[in-house]
């Protein structure tokens, strides 16, 4: 059973998706349940991808970056999305977030667009709305227990370190509860001896 999700999308939906075929080659595709984001790749077919794009990449600044954080914020506060983790990195976003009534797809175009909202509110969309700043669908990597979450939540908590930058702290990020936990907790309450009820005093 599916616990939760380690999901990662990126910036920049106006490429030239021929050219960049032509350029780089098909998209990589795995089956693999943990993070492959550290596998060596072809450096010259990367530049020759970007070179293709009919924009130059989207690379968001730390206030851009911050407005995405409150639009995520806004989605997630009304929403009830239980969100882990995350980090807003200049070129991709990393969440780690537990189940929810909509699938990772369709969450992620929540956050896809309440995020566009707030860079247009705050006048920091990249092109003034005018082109779309996202790319086209996300991956999902599936956490079945325990150690699958924490091992993401880490990953996740640690990528903006990796990259030279500040640990990120996010208002809508909670601590998940393990089954065993939650289950803990449970036989706790059930084991708090119930006080007797009081007897009424006669006037």
């Amino acid at each position: 059973m599916v616990r939760g999700y380690h999901i990662i999308f990126s910036w920049s939906d106006f490429v030239g998706a021929w050219e960049i075929f032509l350029a780089a080659g098909r998209a990589t595709k795995t089956d693999a349940r943990h993070s492959v984001a550290a596998k060596p790749h072809d450096r010259e077919h990367r530049l020759a991808a970007k070179e293709a794009l009919d924009r130059p990449a989207v690379k968001f600044a730390g206030v851009q970056a911050r407005a995405v954080g409150r639009g995520f914020a806004n989605y997630i506060q009304k929403s009830g999305l239980p969100v882990w983790a995350c980090s807003i990195m200049p070129e991709h976003v990393h969440l780690v977030t537990g189940p929810f009534r909509l699938s990772v797809e369709q969450t992620v175009i929540q956050l896809k667009g309440a995020a566009t909202e707030q860079l247009l509110e705050e006048k920091l969309h990249p092109f003034n709305g005018e082109a779309k700043c996202w790319t086209r669908g996300e991956w999902k990597v599936f956490l079945f227990n325990d150690e699958d979450i924490i091992r993401a939540i880490r990953y996740v908590e640690q990528n903006p370190i990796k990259d030279g930058k500040p640990a990120q702290t996010w208002p809508f990020v909670t601590l998940p509860i393990s089954r065993d936990a939650e289950s803990s907790e449970r036989s706790a309450l059930h084991r708090q001896p119930r006080s007797a009820p009081k007897t009424p005093r006669r006037g």
